[in-house]
């Protein structure tokens, strides 16, 4: 009956009927015969000559496998596996995987060794596998060989050989398994395992491409890039990239992408390169969210847009297990400070992008060091760092990459005073700008690290260098700028100070000199010095440092600093974007001004100023703390009047719309004009001799004046 069902199932002496080989199969099977059982459950899983049936099927699988049937042994294993016609039940897949194995099916002696590898039905071992994929290699499973190559490339169950692993691509490869083929073009490209030979690395990597491999196109084009031996040709690589693309490669993407950004193979187009890394990067490729993050920061093929840059470098690495990476990559090295080598070894195991990432910088990797400037309590060098900033994590190496200056990177060397034994209290400052800079890189200056003076032994941090320098410094400029642009500026530096007043932290020290400025006019808080904890703030401020003109008068009648003084500050620095000088710039900074600024004088506010504005400055340097408004409604009120006034202007200045209904916009659109008329000069303007604008101590003058200032407290 079995024969006659394979007759009807070929066209043997017969037309081929289907129907008919059904039902000799069946009418075979229940008598008891055990090949037509399997076949019987291949037509009911197929739909071959009756309706699909897989509950059926699994039942003629089980009936066969259990009358010792070794293909159906497989079958059946599949079906515990795949969940077909019965549940999902991966002991029983494994159980008669190996049943069938032992039997010298060598196709499932392959799915055995990869249930084994993986751990899946039964406790991973690697041994076993490498065992079974040997038997089935042995028996030229293609499939298996190639497995097996695996196993000598990266020791898995047996040690490293990667002559055997060559030996193996080679045959699985000759049998036509494609990803073999791949693999045997890069063991003779790289002279793994071989004799480098870049005429057979290119013939399998055509070989390879014949199969429609996604992969290999892109490889290939990739080798008609780099010349290989074929000599280069940019036009192929490109179509072929293209032609990858079609078809759906995202590694080709991200390669297309570059041709586009480089100009290299086609026209450069930045705008085509910014929209395939994006495609790739929203395909979970890593490189591509790499390079869309740089695409978002350096503003190419689109707008700048830090917060997307930042959020495209965290994704980049959400996920990788780069820990165990970075604890190998950093290990060679000692502060001889057990308290900095705590900081950043916690820093590198627990980072999860670039800009988490801290180092121990080698003082003979930093050349060209010359004096710079000097804070308050220490002293700024410039120096170039000759290895540069990590950019990236190549998953492939398993390292951090870095950026390729050929000159080195700009940086900033920041001296720690008499810190050649501190402790990890000393360290509080840079703890906690460390952990801002974690939540966004784009409102505090970069810190890199730590490096050494062999000289005096004092640490120095080294953080990225901002060329227009302090916020004082750019004042005469931005003074000019027109309301939209003083708005943005103002946001960022809200945005900065919202990052540590959410983490739960004050600045204590917030004043125009501790905000930086890029090339670019983007905005960076430093020196969190005096930095500390709300919960600390009762006790542990130290009240009697800082900058005069930006203390809060609660601080000088000596009462627990709050995050409204911060604001208190900020306030300051909105009225020097209507001044263009620092507050208080006529006036000696002694105890008369602690006494006047405690009976409530502030700087006069410049005429012009929009109306909205000034009352916001007012609320904020209010006397009570309590009627300040928070971080949270200075960003709402700074953010609307932005939207307003863009609304207002197109790029080119001109109106494009009526908005004369919102009288802020109109007050800031006034300004506006009336700046254009006439611009503000101050370089004329005459400093105290006795102002000072740096943080110092101030014991001496509060403590002549708390008295006096504690009968003005309002």
């Amino acid at each position: 009956m079995n024969n006659l069902a394979i007759c009807y199932e070929n066209g043997e002496g017969t037309e081929k009927n289907l129907d008919k080989a059904f039902y000799w199969y069946q009418k075979a099977a229940e008598s008891g015969e055990n090949l037509a059982m399997n076949n019987l459950a291949i037509y009911y899983e197929s739909g071959f000559g009756t309706e699909k049936n897989l509950e059926k099927a699994f039942y003629w699988y089980q009936k066969a496998a259990e009358n010792d049937d070794w293909l159906a042994k497989n079958d059946l294993a599949a079906c515990y596996s795949n969940g077909i016609g019965t549940e999902e039940n991966l002991e029983k897949a494994f159980y008669w995987y190996q049943k069938a194995a032992e039997n010298g099916d060598w196709f499932v002696m392959n799915s055995l060794a990869i249930y084994y590898e993986i751990g899946k039905g039964t406790e991973k071992n690697l041994e076993e596998a490498f065992y079974w994929y040997k038997k089935a290699a042995e028996s030229d499973h293609k499939d298996a060989m190639y497995n097996l190559s695996k196993c000598y490339e990266k020791g898995k169950g047996t040690e490293k050989n990667s002559e055997k692993a060559f030996y193996w691509c080679q045959k699985a490869a000759e049998n036509g398994h494609n990803d073999a083929m791949y693999n045997l073009s890069k063991c003779y490209e790289d002279g793994e395992g071989t004799e480098k030979n870049l005429e057979k690395a290119f013939y399998w990597y055509q070989k390879s491409a014949e199969y429609d491999n996604l992969i290999i196109k892109n490889s290939l084009a990739t080798y008609y890039k780099n010349g290989g031996i074929i000599g280069k040709n940019l036009e192929t690589s490109f179509y072929r990239y293209q032609k990858a693309v079609e078809n759906g490669d995202e590694i080709a993407m991200n390669n297309l992408a570059r041709c586009y950004e480089n100009g290299e193979e086609t026209e450069k187009n930045l705008e085509k390169a910014f929209y395939w890394y994006q495609k790739t990067a929203e395909n979970d490729d890593k490189d591509a969210m790499n390079d869309l993050a740089r695409c978002y920061e350096n503003g190419f093929g689109t707008e700048k847009n830090l917060e997307k840059a930042f959020y495209w470098y965290q994704k980049a690495t959400e996920d990788s297990e780069n820990s165990n990476g970075d604890e190998l990559y950093f290990s060679k090295w000692t502060s001889e400070n057990e308290f900095i080598d705590k900081f950043i070894q916690e820093a590198q195991i627990n980072a999860k992008n670039s800009y988490e990432v801290l180092e121990w910088i080698p003082y003979d990797k930093l050349k060209n060091i010359n004096y710079h400037d000097k804070g308050g309590f220490s002293e700024i060098h410039k120096a170039i760092w000759l290895d540069g900033p990590i950019d990236n994590w190549n998953f492939d190496k398993q390292q951090w990459n870095r950026w390729n200056f050929q000159e080195g990177y700009e940086v900033i060397l920041k001296n720690l005073n008499n810190s050649s034994s501190l402790n990890d209290k000393f360290l509080s400052e840079w703890k906690y700008h460390y952990n801002c800079q974690k939540k966004t890189f784009s409102k505090f200056i970069q810190f890199f690290g730590i490096t050494q003076d062999p000289n005096n032994l004092d640490y120095m941090i080294v953080m990225s260098y901002a060329k227009k320098g302090s916020l004082r410094k750019c004042l005469p400029n931005i003074v000019k700028f027109k309301w939209q642009y003083k708005l943005k500026l103002l946001k960022n530096i809200i945005l900065g100070l919202k990052i540590i007043h959410t983490s739960d932290l004050a600045h204590c020290d917030f004043h125009d000199g501790n905000i930086l400025i890029s090339d670019n006019y983007e905005t960076y808080i430093i020196d969190l010095g005096l930095c500390k904890p709300i919960n600390d703030l009762q006790d542990s401020i130290d009240r009697n440092c800082g900058v005069l003109p930006y203390m809060a008068p609660e601080i000088l009648r000596n009462n627990p600093y709050t995050l409204a003084s911060d604001i208190y500050s900020f306030a300051m620095i909105m009225w020097e974007f209507t001044s263009g000088v620092p507050p208080f710039n006529n006036k000696a900074h002694d105890y008369d001004l602690v006494l006047s600024i405690c009976e409530g004088e502030r700087p006069e506010i410049t005429k012009n100023t929009p109306k909205c504005y000034r009352d916001l400055i007012e609320q904020c340097w209010n006397s009570d703390p309590l009627k300040r408004p928070t971080i949270i409604m200075l960003e709402h009120i700074i953010s609307q009047w932005l939207e307003y006034v863009n609304e207002y202007y197109e790029i080119n200045g001109e109106v494009i719309k009526n908005v004369s209904e919102i009288n802020d916009v109109n007050e800031f659109i006034e300004a506006n004009k009336a700046l254009t008329q006439e611009q503000a000069d101050i370089s004329n303007i005459q400093f105290h001799p006795q102002v000072c604008y740096t943080s110092r101590l101030l014991t001496e003058i509060l403590d002549q004046n708390i008295s006096e200032c504690l009968d003005c407290e309002i």
